[in-house]
């Protein structure tokens, strides 16, 4: 194994399709019309010295130091910032330009530390290297410098070090925060010897707007910002590729090593999904995975009253298999079931779903993605054929027109929020429909066209006046509908949204939105140019979120927004693999590639390479096997990778209904919520042991490779293998390589998929078949995958959760930046820095009705339960609307929210509680670091 060094070409690669020819000392080059000069030389292996270029940003041309000389020119250009032309004769090595550069090096050296040796990016610094390269001996100035060589380093931030004496005012971490993040929050200051870079308005990067994306420190060329990983254990000696395990974004990183030990993680410029992009999660919140907390013997119990007892393998599967045989002797074979994970690797979800249909039995198998994205799933399989997002991340690049809603990107998919705002900042539209104010509303260099800023629960009213705008003032695309949808059932739709009871004056009583706000912007969305949706939790956890995705798509394909780049509809996934734990056959009525169990033939085929038979009927869902649970005819679960205790919806019921089983069995990291109600307690392995693949939220199957062995001795589709064999059907591969065979075998979208075409090619988005052997990057391009396009009706129908006398506010949740759906993970690191217990928002004229100052402990209360919490007085939420996040389980938010469900798919209805707020007298609880 060796150490991955990614060349820099100096500066971005040109798009044109021209071609130019030049000569680059006596060699004839040929590059893209608009490509520097510096870019052509190194594609071509020609070494120009640099320390401001960067092939991540911008030609900045302010270091002098790559000077070259071009024949009929005057002068000596920065070859960043000078395009080739066809013709041109460069020198890169002359004396006159050695004598430059020697010159240049020596002012940089002469108010620089010469503390090399001890330096913590001895061996892998720019700086030192360009010293080398340029061949300087000595210094005539002195070494002095007379400026900033005493100045204090700024410690303030948990993962990385900012020391200004090494600062060599390149610019590069300055440009990173704004061309690479978007966020402006590092500034150049002073002049001259004078300059320095200030973060804020100098108070330090943790008091700053600093999102600690760690694009600076990534971008800095010297040990002026560090990461305290590689301060205090050195440079790492090799890489291994692998994916992210935060978010559906599905960024690649380098796991830069020292043996068995994570020094950093830097991410890959070859990764399709981020492109050498990160956020503070994915780039520093890897700690967990080594935390003191974790769980690496297995462990069992006979009650959840007693304390836990460490046990080998064989003894805790062997005590799982009895007890779930035992209670389906005594109740019946539909007594038990699973949960799959969305965290866990597509060949992990696929032996459990497959563990629980041969050798349970049944197919009372579900996943998290129910409540989350199941409303996707259905939606888009009712009206595109498919359930999956439509494009690509890149696409974005070609869009004139965002529509977002109810999403956050900034906060809850960072890497690609930043794309988003790029593609903004260049001249795209936003549109945001969402209740609270994000930073796509308004934020530095952003600021949105319209922002409908509904009441919660109103979607499906604004999506049907926004289409009956496009449909009463001739928006309609009639050429892509007469050709890529079914007439009868678009005739249908379009008398139906015509109907001036959904028209944007009708709906302004339901929604709060201006009528004139709605039409702007559905006129923007439709004749804006290319427009595309991206959504998140905010549509699907509704209880019409399967009519709202409907509405969505019936807006696409209205418009002829679909099937090109710059378009579509997109889902923004909430965990890692949650795209990847549906395709896989997570859900209690489809097998693997979204087919119906009930399908003879399709069952027929699982049944021949599983060689056993499987059940016709659909099994139990999330909800089902809680209700029957506490009804007393479900007694056992299989609990994978999920706290289930924390996440799921009104909590005091999800208790119950764990309480009342005879056997638990949690498989995780840690000792979770929803394993102080288990039986049995097998470790997990973290994404760095896991060997396998996710598939992010634009379908895109990446690998996941071990950079370290398993901290359990076993990897987690092994326990589950074992399992399967305990209860009495052997299941048994050799690896991991071996699942994915065998997904590939069974799952049409899949079979061009393996371990070594992945390794050998890159990542690859699904359907990857005979008919796209390299992938689909965009859906539906010529034709639906069902045939013709389908427009649904989406009748609005109200929420049964109201605002009332007794609870008067409207609660939604979401998600903020450093930490990650329940914490488990990013609360065992340094992220608590930024966020260490949840916070109510509320609107500052809500929160004088009640007597509530910032920072006051409060009650929230509804229905179901309470909870108590700190508020902080904002106006990003409307009068009459809260807000908050469900990242700690002292806050435990989940325990107010109700099980009222999408009528499709019982997604739960997170979005929309009525409760009150009220000051509380008791004790403030702060979640620690655990």
């Amino acid at each position: 194994m060796t150490l991955i060094k990614e060349q820099d070409y100096g500066t971005p690669a040109s798009r044109s399709e021209k071609m130019v020819s030049l000569r680059i000392d006596g060699r004839t080059v040929t590059a893209r019309e608009g490509t520097s000069i510096m870019r052509a030389a190194a594609e071509a292996g020609i070494s120009i010295p640099k320390l401001c270029a960067t092939d991540s940003q911008n030609a900045y041309g302010s270091c002098r130091l790559c000077l070259v000389q071009v024949e009929g020119r005057r002068g000596t250009p920065a070859s960043c910032t000078t395009p080739v032309a066809d013709g041109m004769d460069v020198l890169t090595q002359t004396p006159r330009l050695a004598a430059l550069r020697k010159g240049v090096m020596e002012l940089y050296i002469s108010d620089h530390p010469l503390d090399c040796l001890t330096c913590a990016s001895n061996g892998d610094c720019e700086l030192q290297d360009m010293a080398g390269k340029v061949g300087l001996r000595e210094v005539r100035y002195g070494f002095d410098g007379a400026n900033h060589l005493k100045a204090e380093k700024d410690e303030s931030n948990p993962y990385f070090t900012f020391d200004p004496a090494k600062c060599i005012v390149c610019s590069r971490c300055v440009r990173a925060c704004q061309e690479t993040q978007g966020t402006f929050a590092l500034t150049l200051d002073g002049r001259g010897f004078a300059s320095k870079i200030a973060a804020g308005m100098d108070d330090g990067f943790l008091a700053s707007d600093c999102v600690s994306c760690g694009a600076c420190v990534q971008a800095c060329p010297t040990a002026t910002l560090m990461e305290k990983a590689v301060i205090d254990h050195g440079q790492p000696e090799h890489s291994v590729l692998t994916t992210c395990a935060y978010c559906g974004v599905g960024c690649s990183f380098k796991a830069d090593m020292q043996g068995e030990t994570v020094v950093r993680m830097v991410p890959w410029k070859d990764g399709g999904a981020n492109e050498g992009h990160s956020c503070v999660k994915g780039r520093f919140a890897w700690g967990y995975a080594t935390h003191s907390d974790r769980v690496t013997t297995p462990m069992i119990r006979d009650t959840i009253h007693e304390p836990w007892r460490k046990v080998s393998w064989d003894e805790a599967i062997g005590f799982a298999a009895t007890r779930l045989k035992a209670i389906q002797a005594q109740y019946g074979k539909n007594s038990i079931g699973g949960i799959t994970s969305s965290r866990c690797t597509n060949e992990e979800v696929f032996v459990v779903q497959k563990m629980i249909r041969a050798a349970f039995g049944n197919n009372n198998v579900d996943t998290c993605a129910r409540v989350c994205h199941s409303p996707t799933g259905y939606g888009l399989k009712q009206t595109f054929g498919t359930s999956a997002g439509t494009q690509d991340f890149r696409s974005v690049d070609q869009s004139d027109v965002l529509l977002v809603i109810g999403a956050n990107p900034t906060d809850a998919h960072p890497v690609f929020g930043s794309r988003m705002k790029k593609r903004i900042r260049a001249g795209a539209k936003v549109i945001v429909i969402d209740p609270r104010r994000t930073d796509l509303v308004e934020s530095p260099h952003i600021r949105a066209s319209h922002h409908l800023q509904l009441r919660p629960g109103t979607n499906v009213a604004i999506v049907n006046a926004l289409a009956h705008v496009i449909v009463t003032e001739g928006l309609v695309n009639r050429a892509f509908v007469e050709e890529r949808c079914d007439p009868t059932e678009f005739a249908r739709w379009e008398g139906f949204i015509a109907d001036p009871r959904h028209s944007p004056e009708a709906v302004e009583a339901i929604t709060g939105v201006p009528a004139a706000e709605v039409r702007g912007a559905a006129r923007l969305y439709a004749t804006g140019g290319n427009a595309a949706i991206y959504y998140g939790l905010g549509v699907t956890e509704h209880s019409q979120g399967s009519t709202m995705v409907m509405g969505m798509a019936n807006l696409a394909m209205a418009t002829g927004n679909i099937g090109r780049e710059g378009v579509g509809v997109n889902p923004l996934r909430g965990q890692n693999n949650v795209q990847g734990s549906c395709d896989m056959g997570s859900f209690p009525h489809e097998f693997s590639g979204y087919r119906h169990v009930s399908d003879d033939t399709v069952r027929a085929m699982f049944e021949v390479v599983w060689g056993t038979a499987l059940d016709p009927e659909p099994g139990l869902r999330i909800p089902n096997m809680f209700d029957a649970s506490i009804g007393g005819s479900f007694r056992g679960l299989y609990v994978h990778g999920e706290d289930i205790a924390q996440s799921d919806p009104n909590t005091n019921h999800v208790a119950a209904a764990l309480e009342a089983m005879e056997c638990v069995i949690v498989q995780d990291l840690f000792l979770n919520e929803t394993a102080n109600y288990a039986h049995v307690f097998l470790p997990g392995t973290s994404f760095l042991e896991k060997d396998g693949t996710f598939t992010n939220a634009e379908r895109r199957i990446n690998r996941v490779r071990p950079a370290m062995r398993s901290q359990t001795g076993k990897d987690e589709w092994e326990v589950t293998c074992d399992l399967a064999a305990a209860m009495g059907y052997p299941m048994r591969y050799d690896s991991a390589a071996e699942i994915m065979d065998e997904i590939a075998r069974l799952t049409p979208t899949f079979k061009g998929v393996s371990f070594e075409r992945l390794d050998r090619d890159g990542s690859l988005q699904w359907p990857v078949n005979d008919a796209a052997p390299n992938g689909t990057p965009l859906m539906h391009v010529d034709g639906f995958v069902r045939g013709k396009g389908r427009f649904m009706l989406t009748e609005y129908v109200a929420t049964e959760e109201r605002a009332s006398r007794f609870f008067p506010l409207l609660l939604t949740t979401g998600r903020i930046l450093s930490q990650y759906n329940v914490g488990t993970q990013t609360r065992r690191t340094g992220n608590v820095a930024w966020h260490p217990e949840d916070i109510l928002e509320i609107h500052p004229h809500d929160a004088e009705e009640r007597g509530i100052r910032d920072g006051d402990l409060v009650s929230l209360a509804s229905r179901k339960g309470a909870t108590g919490l700190r508020a902080m007085i904002s106006d990003r939420m409307p009068q009459g609307v809260v807000y908050t996040t469900f990242h700690h389980p002292v806050t435990g938010a989940n325990v107010v929210t109700t099980e009222n469900s999408d009528w499709a798919t019982n997604c739960p209805e997170y979005k929309v509680t009525a409760v009150q707020v009220t000051l509380s007298n008791q004790t403030p609880q702060v979640s620690a670091a655990e």
